[in-house]
């Protein structure tokens, strides 16, 4: 029997911290707008480098692999601070989608070639699980044999960070196997042979992107059903890690602005109904977070947690909207405004809530996991 323990350990807390206080520093608003209005992808190559070298990116990579091997809720802690600051550098991609299966499952020769490359910020990794009419768990994209290897061949689309990612990891239906496996693909950001990358036009202008796989070259990472579940959980319960720190940034601003504007000669979080909204949202918020910190904490001790994944998904997805619409409503016209940052919040919340399955997908879930769990 496990007890969970919501008490954050030393090093969990300090990787936290140093992750936000880099973020905080680097990734200022003014930083934002000027990526924004660019010609270039939203990537702020600079930071990614500065994380890299004092250690974040290398936080839960093994420690035979030159990394801290710390765990999923220090990654958690990382990540609620990317969400907090909208930071443009792949954090979730890279350490929620790529690192734990390649850690997990992947050969050790591949394993240490492409973490150590995570750990020195030379590699952005993301994972492709979005299909057109496919369910992330059920690909249609193929994986053949191909001499002592394989190729996959598919087109894969809403790939986070695909326009500048340097490998894939690729869910693939096994051909005449009857079987599922997960593939690293070398992308290099849609040069390599065999991909094709189209960028996709997103509202909060992150560097997404249709990937179109013909017998692109495939290494096996795993292969089974339940290892695509496994890796599938964890890229759930981290992203909505992210959705925390949007959701706490959302409610801080909000706290703030309202504390400062007056109508009537008096601050509006005086007024009750103001504060009632606010107060809704603290509790979505923390509904987020504790939900995510449970989800987080079951997956790092390898207990079951589908139910508690599909949990903190459905309040990052449904909360998550309660909150940057109640943050909206109450900044007024000053919440659109582009010079403004909660407008981030709105777009970042909008995007969680969808990727990787909204509210409705995460109740169907509960309901089948509810309705086959034995009493």
């Amino acid at each position: 029997r496990h007890d969970m323990d919501f008490t954050f350990s030393e090093e969990q807390q300090a990787i936290g911290d140093l992750a936000g206080q880099v973020l905080g520093d680097r990734s200022t608003h003014e930083r934002l707008r000027e990526l924004e209005r660019s010609d270039g992808p939203r990537f702020d190559a600079d930071l990614w480098a500065e994380l890299a070298e004092l250690g974040v990116l290398g936080a839960t990579v093994p420690e035979e692999h030159g990394g801290a091997g710390l765990d999923l809720v220090a990654l958690g802690a990382v990540l609620e601070a990317a969400g907090r600051t909208a930071a443009a550098v792949p954090l979730w991609e890279t350490l929620g989608l790529g690192v734990p299966a390649i850690a997990r499952f992947a050969p050790a020769s591949l394993a240490a070639e492409v973490l150590a490359a995570v750990a020195a910020g030379t590699t952005v990794l993301t994972a492709a699980w979005h299909e057109t009419g496919a369910e992330p768990l059920v690909p249609t994209t193929i994986a053949s044999r191909s001499g002592d290897g394989w190729t996959v061949t598919g087109t894969k689309v809403c790939v986070p960070a695909g326009a500048i990612a340097d490998a894939v990891l690729v869910p693939a239906a096994l051909e005449d196997a009857g079987s599922v496996g997960l593939f690293l693909v070398r992308s290099d950001r849609g040069r390599a042979d065999g991909v094709g990358m189209e960028p996709l036009v997103t509202t909060l202008g992150d560097p997404q992107a249709a990937l179109l796989f013909a017998e692109a070259p495939a290494t096996l990472v795993a292969e089974g059903a339940e290892a695509l579940r496994w890796a599938y959980e964890r890229a759930v319960a981290t992203q909505c890690a992210v959705a925390t720190g949007v959701c706490a940034e959302a409610l801080r601003l909000t706290a703030d602005y309202t504390k400062e504007r007056k109508q009537f000669d008096v601050p509006i979080a005086s007024f009750q109904a103001v504060a009632h909204r606010a107060a809704d949202a603290y509790i979505d918020t923390e509904a987020v977070r504790l939900t995510t910190h449970q989800a987080l904490w079951r997956l790092g001790n390898d207990q079951p947690a589908t139910a508690e994944v599909a949990t903190a998904k459905f309040w990052a997805a449904w909360g998550g909207q309660r909150v940057v619409h109640a943050a909206q409503h109450l900044h007024g016209g000053v919440g659109v405004d582009r010079d403004y940052p909660l407008h981030r919040c709105f777009l970042q919340a909008k995007e969680l809530e969808l990727q990787l399955g909204g509210s409705t997908r995460q109740l169907i879930a509960l309901g089948d996991f509810i309705a086959h769990e034995p009493v």
